[in-house]
């Protein structure tokens, strides 16, 4: 089925948005006049993120930041797909590397969950190996991603409790598709088509986990600044699984709290929280060097209207693929930086200029600061405009996102083929790299489990290794903010993908350093800020490296690749939407 893309540009945009840069120094030169006979050819114009000194030829970095899958949930049979008549047919390039998936035969006919005689209660006798969802089912229910329950589902590294702890419990009666067991599925590159593509002429890693367990707001954090220790709940007291005591006089982010003043978040304090002032992200690093970077959300302009009317926090988009009612574009607590005073806009206040966005914002002496927090529209009019932040975060409007329930795999690869294509398609894609990664794993099964390096001891949540424990041989605890060890950071927690989509990138390879979300910090840290870490326990300072899914000796040689919106398949030239 053929559907409009994501997020297009008008025409009618582009050119306001040329106009509002005026005179900028991001605009092109205007045509020199003839030179002198004999006289050297002009220089072309470098833009301040070029001119930036880098550790790698990279100068700028994008982060697509999706949401809730595991690796085999996506990955599980790849390279080998089923290729039933009439879906997108993918068929793997000889020599493609091994992957450690659910290809092994054991893991497909005698799964330890089809094992378990625990998780009978649920299917009359007889667990639940893993199963292929079609393209025709891509539209699923989420499933139970808790920090708890996850640690319960991987039962002291057995991987064997998925549909007794995470499956969706409060799923219909009926087929395999509408119970707990549908948390063994897996989609392979029928319908998960343009990930696959790019993991075949790109790079991926097949051995990166969250920092630690849970749902989609500690993975926000994680990706920007290593801990998710030291948060402030606005009612000042732990609130069920959203924010834990840690055992040191503070509280650790565990769930989807809202951020506190969003303008969108939760009225309710019991659902508010933001990181104590103690706290750094990788924007603050970057905000001390004058470094350009912003984080672009879905929904984030609350002055646009979309096609459908709807504006402000309510902007809603319709997918055919999910059918009913339209979906809410922005998620409060998807919005890694909202949680940081230093780096928050709460109001959601617009940049001056298209000119200014990447820069702290000083609008005028009576207001505050625009601080780098902008909708995803305005990342394409930048790099448009030729305003390419050197880093920055994107997260697609809900539909897109890849969250079960409000989006699903055909519409977020809409979302990241337009990106990509997008950027492959400008001058500075010569030196860009995209990360594709996602913020947790939903509770989808995956069978790689990662023995804890950090561990935790609360009571009531951590159940991983036994009730109210979190720990292995080698283990060290969890450091708090203040230096102190506190609880709530069992890690690292689930496999989800990882795609590095560059003009650097290796080709066709997978790679199988251990690497976590604080990896992508990590890459910042390294490439633009001298290895600066961000401290304070942050995992950015242990974590494994993504530096060895590049080839810096390649001469930035790997080839493009268009793949279309809809199928995820590849397309013979550039698309001109």
């Amino acid at each position: 089925m053929f559907r409009r893309a994501l997020l297009p540009i008008p025409f009618a945009v582009a050119l306001a948005v040329l106009a509002a840069c005026g005179s900028s120094n991001n605009n092109p030169p205007p045509a020199a006049a003839s030179a002198p006979a004999g006289a050297s050819a002009p220089t072309a114009a470098v833009s301040a993120q070029d001119a930036l000194a880098t550790a790698t030829p990279i100068k700028h970095v994008v982060v697509i930041f999706g949401e809730n899958r595991s690796f085999d949930h996506y990955f599980g049979t790849y390279p080998n797909a089923q290729n039933p008549v009439g879906e997108p047919a993918f068929t793997a390039a000889a020599g493609t590397p091994t992957v450690n998936n659910l290809n092994q035969l054991s893991l497909l006919t005698s799964n330890p969950n089809f094992l378990n005689p625990a998780n009978n209660t649920f299917f009359a006798g007889s667990g639940v190996n893993p199963f292929r969802l079609d393209r025709s089912q891509a539209n699923t229910n989420g499933q139970s991603h808790d920090y708890h329950n996850e640690q319960l589902a991987y039962d002291n590294g057995a991987a064997d409790l998925f549909p007794e702890f995470t499956g969706n419990n409060a799923a219909g009666s009926g087929s395999t598709f509408g119970t707990p067991g549908l948390v063994m599925g897996y989609f392979d590159g029928n319908t998960v088509t343009a990930l696959w593509n790019y993991a075949q002429n790109f790079a991926m890693s097949d051995n990166m986990y969250t920092d630690t367990y849970g749902p989609s707001t500690p993975g926000a954090l994680e990706v920007v600044s290593g801990q998710t220790n030291g948060a402030v709940p606005a009612n000042g007291a732990a609130q069920g699984d959203n924010v834990i005591a840690d055992g040191a006089g503070g509280f650790t982010m565990n769930g989807d709290s809202d951020p506190t003043g969003d303008h969108c978040s939760s009225t309710a304090t019991t659902d508010n929280t933001v990181m104590s002032a103690s706290n750094k992200n990788i924007g603050d690093l970057l905000n001390a060097k004058n470094i350009t970077w912003g984080g672009f959300m879905g929904g984030f302009d609350l002055t646009a209207v979309n096609p459908n009317g709807t504006t402000s926090c309510q902007r809603s988009t319709f997918s055919p693929v999910l059918g009913g009612a339209p979906k809410t574009d922005y998620t409060p607590h998807h919005a890694w930086f909202q949680y940081f005073a230093t780096t928050a806009n709460l109001q959601h206040t617009r940049p001056t200029s298209v000119a200014l966005i990447g820069q702290t914002d000083p609008l005028d002496s009576t207001a505050a600061p625009v601080h780098h927090q902008y909708d995803v529209n305005d990342f394409f009019a930048a790099v448009t405009a030729g305003n390419f932040p050197s880093v920055s975060y994107i997260k697609a409007p809900a539909v897109g996102d890849s969250h079960p329930g409000n989006s699903d795999p055909i519409d977020e690869q809409a979302f990241d083929t337009k990106v990509v294509n997008f950027l492959m398609q400008q001058p500075d894609w010569k030196n860009t790299a995209v990360i594709i990664t996602y913020d947790d794993s939903d509770g989808w099964y995956d069978h790689a489990y990662a023995s804890p390096t950090t561990s935790s001891a609360d009571a009531t949540e951590d159940q991983l290794n036994g009730p109210g424990v979190c720990n292995a041989a080698g283990a060290s605890p969890g450091i708090g903010v203040t230096g102190a060890a506190v609880n709530g950071r069992c890690g690292p927690g689930t496999r989800i993908p990882l795609i590095v989509i560059s003009p650097y990138a290796k080709v066709n390879y997978v790679d199988h350093t251990r690497i976590t979300q604080a990896s992508v910090v990590q890459f910042i840290e390294d490439n633009w800020l001298g290895s600066t870490r961000l401290g304070n326990g942050a995992h950015d300072a242990t974590t494994g490296s993504i530096m060895s899914l590049f080839d810096f000796t390649n001469g930035g040689k790997t080839p493009t690749l268009f793949l279309d919106n809809n199928t995820g398949t590849k397309l013979a030239a550039a698309p001109t939407n």
